[in-house]
């Protein structure tokens, strides 16, 4: 097996060996439709929790017709306990396709991953970087939207905010590393490292863009006037940011 890596961080041991056995009956049901899996996103990085995080895992396959997704329904392993498996099903073609339309996502994964099985087929694909900005600022665009209307909603119950920043907290990691990319600039590994870098080049308070963060891997319990307090400062900080990106001059 090939276990070549760009930018990785590897795994925990065991979760690498139950991705391993996650792996194995899918791999199987695919046989000679299948050209190649990875792993990629936080668990190639520094401080992965299996109790937060799902694993990311991405199966490139010739075909994905409706032979080949039947076999995949019956031999995908129930999700049943950490950690949980996030699978993304895709032929070399739709990915070769996809370039230009998800810029973010490719430049992550390309930047980030580690061949678990098959040909490295990823190696020789070119992201390009025409649409990214554009990109950057429709998703943080949405992203802002989503937590007003929750803050709006929340209403007498400020504790439901609590799950809005835990997930929103990992696209908006990916989110701030492309910004510093679009920038030319290689992000540092771990993710506060990335938010503090973004802080500092669009002159935002670092502490309340870590917010999200924060709450997100955290293992104690936060009362309803600190998430509203968190998700508050979060949210000014993103329009800030926003606002900066639609500033931007990009080359």
């Amino acid at each position: 097996m090939d276990a070549r890596a760009v930018l990785t961080t590897e795994p925990p041991t065991d979760t690498l060996a139950a991705i391993r056995e996650w792996l194995a009956p899918v791999r199987s049901a695919l046989g000679g439709e299948f050209v190649a899996a990875y792993l990629y996103g936080s668990v190639l990085r520094q401080g992965f929790d299996a109790r937060h995080s799902r694993v990311n895992v991405l199966m490139v396959t010739r075909t994905l017709d409706l032979t080949v997704l039947d076999a995949l329904r019956a031999a995908i392993p129930e999700d049943r306990k950490p950690p949980h498996v996030s699978p993304l099903f895709l032929t070399l073609r739709q990915i070769e396709e996809s370039l230009d339309v998800f810029p973010i996502e490719w430049l992550d994964i390309h930047e980030r991953h580690l061949v678990l099985e098959g040909q490295d087929v990823l190696a020789g694909l070119k992201v390009p970087r025409s649409n990214l900005r554009l990109q950057l600022e429709q998703e943080l665009r949405e992203k802002l939207i989503t937590l007003r209307q929750a803050y709006l909603a929340s209403g007498r119950h400020p504790e439901a905010l609590e799950p809005v920043l835990r997930a929103g907290a990992s696209s908006f990691a990916t989110l701030c590393r492309s910004l510093l990319r679009l920038r030319d600039e290689t992000p540092p590994g771990p993710t506060g490292a990335v938010l503090e870098r973004v802080a500092e080049v669009f002159r935002l308070d670092a502490e309340a863009l870590r917010s999200a963060h924060v709450v997100r891997h955290s293992d104690r319990r936060f009362k309803s006037p600190e998430i509203q307090s968190h998700y508050r400062r979060f949210m000014i900080e993103v329009e800030r940011l926003v606002n900066a990106i639609d500033e931007m001059q990009v080359p």
